[in-house]
């Protein structure tokens, strides 16, 4: 085994899945070579995830299955939310870790490699550097014709439940001229799909005195010659104004997709969450994009057996599932966190509540989403190739509403699918969660 081998494996949500691209590029910059088990490297990565204690379980859990071999030379390392959070407890929970680092720290891992390699079995990168952040050279991306782009990292939000303030720290946005800059050579090397990324996205103030807002920002992103489409993700409905729906019907190449968390449908839940909206002004959001001039799919996020939340809160959450109809959701049981005000709430809710609310509501949604899908039957879709199902004989892709359309072709016509090209496909049929079709023209 090379002492230049090593094994990344990625807890969580798109920003990790992005840092993570940031780590791979180091370590090939700095001459290691990528492994595809554990067994097989010398240095082993873990980014991790720590919005809910079960993600943070399974890194230790990961850790413990290998802790005989730390000394038979291998070299453990916890990188992302969970080594911000925890910082150099993680020494004393799992004593075989050599490195802790959190993803601010991402552009000094060339000099924690150093180290490492010199010997040291605690180097830590946990620092917050609000002017840093971003500047990470090596960028290795997973997809070839979908990239992530972060414009925006850290939270000031501070919901009563989440511990993002904690490990990614405050607000700090990328200056515009250097999110264009990235966006234009991605274009260059042929991506055709951006994905703007922050914690809170649309809190995106930009730091140069072009002093542009998120709107704006999406806007020229928008503009850059090569992209066809560019998404963002995860709006913070504090922060979403009608200038962003403004922006979406203005240019087709902005998706046809918001994704605006919601958590709950209750204005007393919502107030002990501290989200900073009611049910009400967040339904006017949804106003502002069910009256645009193109149909947006809209999704969310739920929390479900919060403390205190009681029958008819929960019954709340489910009529605004009906008011709404979202196109899909996210859905969790509310798990505490450290450090978080939640954590001290009274009222807790039995595990057995919360998986009898989760599955009522996971119900109802998957009602709506079949009824939202079945409508779009005999529609025809511009579909971005994404892959193929060999089994199958299917290729798969997805809309500019986020719709995963599984299709073949049509008999006796010319196959006019490449992966990362875009085709025309007509809706045959649909189930709640994807959509079946054949493509039945020429690539768009």
């Amino acid at each position: 085994m090379s002492d230049k081998t090593f094994y990344l494996e990625t807890f969580g949500c798109q920003m990790n899945a992005h840092d993570s691209e940031k780590v791979v590029g180091t370590l090939l910059a700095q001459g290691y070579s990528r492994v595809e088990t554990p067994e097989d490297a010398h240095l082993v990565l873990y980014n991790t995830c720590s919005i809910r204690d079960k993600a943070e379980q399974k890194v230790f859990t990961r850790l413990s299955n290998f802790k005989r071999q730390a000394g038979h030379g291998k070299i453990f390392g916890v990188l992302g939310c969970v080594a911000q959070h925890k910082g150099e407890e993680i020494f004393s929970e799992a004593p075989h870790v050599s490195l802790v680092c959190g993803s601010a720290s991402y552009n000094k891992l060339p000099d924690l490699l150093v180290q490492i390699e010199a010997g040291g079995r605690r180097v830590t990168g946990l620092d917050l550097d609000t002017d840093e952040t971003f500047d990470t050279p090596y960028t290795k991306r997973d997809n070839p014709f979908r990239a992530y782009l972060t414009i925006i990292e850290g939270c000031d939000k501070h919901c009563a439940y989440c511990v993002v303030p904690f490990t990614r720290g405050p607000e700090r946005s990328r200056r515009s001229d250097s999110v264009l800059a990235e966006a234009r050579q991605l274009a260059a090397a042929g991506y055709t799909e951006i994905q703007l990324l922050g914690q809170n996205v649309n809190s995106y103030r930009d730091p140069s005195p072009a002093g542009w807002d998120f709107a704006a920002i999406l806007a020229r992103v928008g503009e850059v010659p090569g992209i066809r489409r560019v998404r963002f993700t995860t709006s913070h409905p504090r922060d979403f104004h009608r200038s962003i729906v403004e922006a979406l019907e203005a240019n087709p190449v902005l998706c046809d997709h918001v994704h605006l968390p919601v958590q709950s449908g209750s204005d007393r839940v919502l107030a002990r969450m501290q989200r900073d909206y009611t049910r009400n002004q967040y339904l006017e959001r949804i106003d502002w994009m069910k009256r645009a001039r193109r149909p947006l799919a809209l999704s969310t996020d739920v929390i479900v057996g919060f403390p205190g939340e009681t029958e008819e809160d929960f019954s709340q959450t489910l009529s605004l599932l009906d008011e709404v109809e979202y196109d899909s959701i996210f859905s969790f049981k509310y798990s505490p966190r450290p450090n978080t005000p939640a954590v001290s709430y009274a009222d807790p809710i039995s595990d057995e509540v919360k998986s009898q609310r989760l599955a009522a509501l996971q119900e109802k949604q998957r009602s709506i989403q079949i009824r939202r899908n079945a409508a779009l039957v005999g529609s025809e879709q511009e579909v971005l190739v994404e892959g193929r199902h060999q089994s199958l004989g299917q290729w798969v892709g997805r809309t500019t509403q986020n719709r995963v359309v599984n299709f073949t072709v049509a008999e006796g016509r010319p196959d006019p699918t490449a992966l990362g090209g875009y085709t025309r496909v007509l809706v045959t049929r649909a189930g709640p969660n994807s959509l079946v079709g054949v493509a039945n023209l020429a690539a768009a």
